[in-house]
């Protein structure tokens, strides 16, 4: 079989089975095998290739059959233009994500001083912090994670990009988060923490339940626990008039009721941004001066 035959008999493999956007799913498992890129790929359609990639290309279809998100299928994910190591150890990077780094960016929190100081909190993979370090070669960067298989992976990530000497991680389930940043020390805090709640957790896609891993996504009774934490922290770690950045979740309804902790621990100038379907969850705020 030729490539555009085997990917042709693989989309409506995978439409029975319920994998969303099977055709890209199938090409892009495709290129990647061909060490192409995905645009590339009619040029190779006449193409057969040999019984190792076949082989290779047919466990990948299985798995993503099966449900497994095509990015750990894959292996490596692109984010904000760096190429990320993607496996079961953390939660896959995501456009939204993405998006929330760009509203640091376009804060102007990383020009306030010569070597702004950022804190991803709940770093994952990595691919938050190691987006900063690699944008804002000024900028000084640390993650914390409570998963050592999750920070495991996030220092590979930084490794291969090179830039292991630049970002620190802390496992904050070994270390108090007090005894690694001193009180008014960061200047900006970005957070993509676990924000669904328990019970919704088991209604997620099977790609998402079966696969990811739960503590990464899994926000307790109201899907607000972590942030909550993420806020008190950030409003110690805080410089007077620093930035926190968080993403939330807008099924949950939660940007009334975070709005209103953010103000109760002094927190000011509260913005909700929409993501790129429109849905309001992407919130910056601004520790208020003297605080």
């Amino acid at each position: 079989m030729t490539i555009g035959e085997i990917i042709a008999a693989s989309v409506p493999y995978l439409e029975k089975r319920g994998v969303a956007d099977a055709r890209l799913a199938a090409e892009l498992l495709a290129a990647r095998l061909l060490r192409c890129k995905r645009l590339e790929l009619p040029s190779f359609s006449d193409t057969a290739p040999d019984a190792k990639h076949v082989e290779a290309m047919r466990r990948g279809v299985a798995r993503l059959a099966a449900g497994e998100p095509v990015q750990y299928v894959l292996g490596r994910w692109d984010f904000r233009g760096i190429s990320l190591k993607t496996d079961r150890r953390a939660l896959i990077p995501r456009p939204e994500t993405e998006q929330l780094v760009q509203l640091l960016f376009d804060s102007g929190a990383l020009a306030q001083t010569p070597a702004p100081r950022v804190l991803d909190y709940g770093t994952g993979g990595g691919c938050v912090a190691l987006s900063i370090a690699n944008e804002a070669p000024h900028a000084k960067v640390a993650g914390i994670d409570v998963s050592a298989d999750a920070l495991a992976l996030a220092a590979e990530n930084a490794e291969d990009l090179g830039l292991a000497e630049r970002v620190r991680f802390f496992n904050t389930s070994e270390i108090d988060i007090a005894d690694i940043f001193d009180a008014q020390t960061i200047d900006a805090v970005v957070s993509n923490p676990p924000y669904i709640s328990s019970a919704s957790c088991d209604r997620l896609p099977v790609s998402v339940r079966d696969f990811e891993p739960r503590t990464a996504f899994d926000g307790g009774p109201d899907g607000m626990c972590l942030l909550r934490e993420v806020i008190e922290d950030a409003s110690t770690l805080l410089v007077s008039g620093g930035m926190i950045f968080l993403e939330t979740s807008s099924e949950e309804k939660q940007g009334a009721p975070l709005t209103r902790f953010l103000e109760a621990s002094g927190f000011e100038d509260i913005r909700i941004s929409k993501d790129l379907s429109g849905a309001p969850r992407l919130i910056s705020a601004r520790l208020a001066q003297g605080l």
